[in-house]
């Protein structure tokens, strides 16, 4: 499917992960478009709000699971299973057989991070 119109996050909105703590899901008639991928909003002060500041909202490691990156391995994720840390939305795999959010909070968060900045870094210079 083209990623320009399918929406990210599942189409949950990313502001409502910092406004009201948990995933909600967004209406196409407030969307927004940043670095080619659209994210459908809540609400158009909700849209208003990511226009102005689209990296606070978008998740760290293009929406790839965290607890991957910081393995060195690349995991799509579930968008309803998050942790916002430091101001930044990160995502995590879930499955049947995989929490990747419990495997992260079982983990050194800060080694964690650095780990996932790293492998994150190395994969997009090119």
């Amino acid at each position: 499917m083209n990623e320009q119109n399918h929406p990210q996050l599942n189409g949950y909105c990313p502001v409502a992960y910092f406004a009201v703590g948990e995933p909600v899901q967004g209406r196409s008639e407030y969307s927004s478009t940043y670095e080619g991928k659209l994210y459908h909003l809540v609400s158009e002060e909700a849209k208003q709000e990511f226009d102005i500041n689209p990296e606070q909202y978008v998740p760290a490691y293009g929406g790839l699971c965290a607890f991957g990156m910081s393995i060195e391995k690349e995991f799509e994720t579930d968008p309803t299973n998050f942790k916002i840390i430091d101001g930044k939305l990160y995502l995590f795999l879930k499955n049947d057989d995989t929490d990747a959010l419990e495997l992260w909070n079982n983990e050194d968060e800060a080694k964690c991070l650095a780990n996932a900045h790293r492998h994150w870094e190395a994969r997009t210079v090119v």
